[in-house]
């Protein structure tokens, strides 16, 4: 328990920026989760739309420094690496 009033005020912003940065996060592996059931589904056109929104999603994400921008350019590569193979065999 902090006992001075600066490690109070810390305390209270390390909370609210824990519960922005899980929001965010939610936020992007929600949307991770849905390109995926996209691709397993086999629909080209509705992986291509989820993957423009995914990108953005995951982009803010690191912008807000929720994840580190290499980790997001890693997550954006592989998720676009997937639509791509799934739609040239199509």
């Amino acid at each position: 328990m902090a006992n001075h009033k600066s490690a109070e005020k810390r305390n209270r912003q390390a909370q609210a920026s824990r519960l922005r940065n899980k929001m965010n996060k939610t936020k992007m592996k929600t949307i991770i989760r849905k390109l995926d059931e996209a691709v397993v589904a086999g629909t080209a056109d509705v992986a291509q739309d989820v993957l423009k929104e995914a990108t953005s999603v995951i982009a803010k994400t690191a912008s807000k420094g929720t994840i580190h921008k290499r980790n997001a350019s890693r997550k954006i590569s592989r998720l676009a690496k997937r639509v791509n193979k799934m739609t040239t065999a199509a």
